[in-house]
């Protein structure tokens, strides 16, 4: 097999694969081409990728000669149509999203795996880019809250009297929810969390956070550990229980999102109105709506006093960490593509291999984001 690995384009400044990981390929006998410059912002140099086996090429080569094309961000418009239908593309695409790029994908026969897709399950838990990305996501929304908010994060007693510690409100108790309760606890504030998944609790009270609960929520096993759609009783409750504790917070860091859908309103125009002047909202869920109904993605907007900031990459700004989180858990999911002799292997009866891959043959793979196109 030849790899190519594809330079990110925009903002990203991640990178799908760093040296490290590059190694353990061409230790399975898989060649690996590296456009050139493709590691310079996670500072990878490409003789770093050199000194482990790998070949610097131009983008247009690794278009023309990798069997196996890799970037974390989906295509642009201009890369779908240099992509041959021998070829795979292995990405991070949001497919149940971005449907028009899966018909894309479609049209043109591209066999295509989707990384956000693998399915969550024990033995796909070293894949799960997901949980790895948003381990950064909700360390990084912490720090980013507590150098913006015009308070601190820990009690403090002073000669000049005491300071109270802050107060955070924390939407969601995914990974980023968790990684979000552990680091402002270690910055000393108090936190609360609420969740519709009443499974997670525990977790929550483990880390030092105070549970919110609400009676009467949906919960469905099937859903893979994500949150599901609510009744309109329960949704009012929630809402109520949401905009007492908001009004009282100075911070809130909003992390529910539904796969395919829309990002769930949690955070109204009239709760951001209750809340103090100086506070921060951070929301995560940012790229499919927002939690907040006055969120923007990758804009910061101020309402009232009261800071919205809408951020869904986060990742982007730890790049040499979060590439090597990404990389192995990219390397971990190949290693069930790579058969003898380092060739290409489509085993399509294995679950994870099937779950992930989009498109093949001029057919939708994956039975989730069928539902979803077939039903728009």
């Amino acid at each position: 097999m030849i790899l190519g690995l594809l330079k990110e384009y925009g903002t990203e400044t991640r990178v799908a694969l760093l040296p490290e990981t590059v190694k353990a390929f061409t230790d399975l006998q898989v060649e690996v081409l590296v456009e050139k410059g493709a590691g310079a912002s996670a500072f990878a140099a490409d003789a770093d990728y050199e000194a482990v086996g790998a070949k610097i090429a131009s983008r247009s080569d690794v278009f023309a000669k990798a069997e196996v094309l890799l970037q974390i961000q989906p295509p642009a418009d201009e890369d779908i149509q240099k992509i041959k239908d021998s070829q795979v593309w292995i990405s991070a695409f949001n497919p149940l999203w971005e449907t028009d790029l899966v018909k894309k994908f479609l049209d043109a026969g591209i066999t295509t795996f989707s990384l956000d897709m693998i399915p969550r399950t024990t033995r796909a838990q070293a894949m799960d880019i997901l949980s790895s990305m948003a381990t950064v996501s909700g360390y990084m929304a912490v720090l980013e809250a507590a150098v913006k908010l015009p308070t601190f994060f820990p009690m403090f007693m002073t000669a000049a009297g005491t300071i109270r510690p802050a107060n955070m409100l924390i939407l969601g108790a995914g990974v980023a929810g968790l990684q979000a309760i552990a680091t402002s606890r270690k910055l000393g504030a108090q936190v609360q969390v609420f969740d519709v998944r009443s499974a997670v609790k525990e977790e929550v009270m483990s880390l030092g956070g105070k549970f919110v609960e609400v009676e009467g929520a949906t919960e469905d096993k099937a859903a893979g550990g994500y949150a599901v759609e609510q009744t309109e009783d329960y949704k009012k409750k929630q809402q109520e229980a949401i905009n007492d504790h908001a009004a009282k917070a100075n911070v809130v860091i909003c992390t529910a999102q539904i796969p395919g859908k829309k990002a769930p309103l949690l955070i109204p125009k009239e709760a951001v109105e209750r809340m103090k002047p100086g506070s921060i909202i951070i929301d995560l869920a940012a790229s499919s709506g927002g939690n907040c109904e006055l969120t923007k993605n990758d804009e910061t907007v101020v309402h009232n006093g009261v800071s919205i900031i809408g951020q869904s990459n986060y990742p982007a700004q730890k790049p040499v960490d979060a590439s090597r989180m990404f990389g192995k858990n990219v390397l971990n999911f190949m290693k069930l593509l790579i058969g003898e002799e380092g060739a290409l292997n489509l085993n399509f009866e294995d679950d994870i291999v099937k779950g992930t891959c989009i498109t093949h043959a001029k057919e939708i793979y994956n039975e989730r984001v069928k539902s979803v196109i077939e039903t728009k």
